[in-house]
């Protein structure tokens, strides 16, 4: 902000969202194809190198045809916040309008989403004493037992965390230690602040599908991942020296392939628990998005309207 003023950005931004393998990548390239526009990824795990069949970057040729924006930018053991997302974008976005082109954000990381539009939730200090608390209750009661505190304190963020979210469970955990108050109330309190940033041209736009049609493009997806030597990947990243306990690491796809590795499941069942696993996530990503309002949701099929929909806003 300059003089307690937002940066204004005037100029058109495009902003495709969705939850996993709902068909993002393949309208962000059509859109490419209509338009002049540069992609900036809005995934919390494309950042990393290395992690690619897991995180399901776009393929070589696709990279080539069209430049893509944050992705392949840190390595798997550091570590890559909201904060950092938003000057990064910020930053791609200038360079983007500065050649004449449209920035194409697309993604399905909510939180980098509602940061970007919303302003920054504000950094809280967590004491080394709260954390090293937090993990021995957790070893010695499990998550479910943290969840269940969790549930106590803050039901409203319980809510929106799924029971199996270590991090973000003890995430809310920890803002309650430090603060006395709620996650979710300090979520709230964010919502009044004036925003560091106001996009006056932005396009929101969902993409979803229906249920059944998208668990099944999430089988499909997670049968292609270990096709392709998910598995593999992992344990190449293991041998390069990065832990499985890393946070990267315990990310969807790469914890269940670590399970394998550490002889905790069979093929089988890290088959049955990534699909599983995978379509939590993608109602979780449909919970989030859905409570922003200024969302236009269209069908995955729905192609020309979205295309006339960004001509609509950019050529009037």
């Amino acid at each position: 902000m300059i003089n307690n003023r937002p940066l204004q950005i005037k100029t058109p931004v495009i902003v495709l969202v969705g939850p996993t393998a709902v068909g993002k990548t393949a309208l962000s390239l059509e859109i490419v194809r209509k338009f002049d526009c540069e992609i900036i990824s809005m995934d919390s795990m494309q950042v990393y190198r290395y992690m690619d069949i897991g995180t399901a970057k776009p393929s070589v040729p696709e990279l080539q045809h069209v430049r893509h924006h944050l992705i392949d930018i840190v390595n798997p053991d550091e570590q890559y916040s909201v904060a950092r997302f938003i000057k990064d974008c910020l930053q791609a976005i200038q360079e983007i309008t500065a050649q004449k082109k449209i920035p194409l954000i697309t993604g399905g990381t909510g939180l980098y989403f509602s940061s970007l539009i919303n302003g920054l939730f504000d950094n809280i200090h967590i004491e080394d004493e709260v954390r090293g608390m937090l993990n021995k209750e957790l070893i010695a009661k499990g998550l479910p037992c943290l969840y269940t505190k969790l549930c106590q304190i803050d039901p409203v963020s319980a809510a929106r965390i799924h029971q199996n979210d270590r991090q973000r469970i003890i995430r809310g955990l920890e803002i309650f230690a430090a603060t006395g108050v709620p996650w979710s109330t300090h979520i709230e309190r964010q919502k009044l602040k004036k925003k560091p940033v106001q996009f006056t041209a932005m396009i929101e736009m969902g993409l979803r599908c229906e249920r059944e049609l998208l668990y099944k493009r999430i089988k499909q997806r997670s049968v292609a991942m270990l096709e392709q030597g998910l598995v593999a990947e992992t344990e190449k990243l293991r041998s390069m020296g990065y832990e499985a306990s890393l946070p990267s690491m315990q990310a969807l796809g790469y914890r269940h392939a670590n399970q394998l590795l550490d002889g905790k499941w069979t093929e089988s069942e890290m088959r049955e628990y990534l699909v599983r696993d995978t379509r939590r996530y993608a109602k979780r990503q449909m919970t989030w998005f859905r409570r922003q309002e200024t969302l236009h949701w269209f069908e995955r099929t729905a192609v020309c309207k979205i295309i006339q929909n960004i001509k609509d806003h950019i050529f009037t």
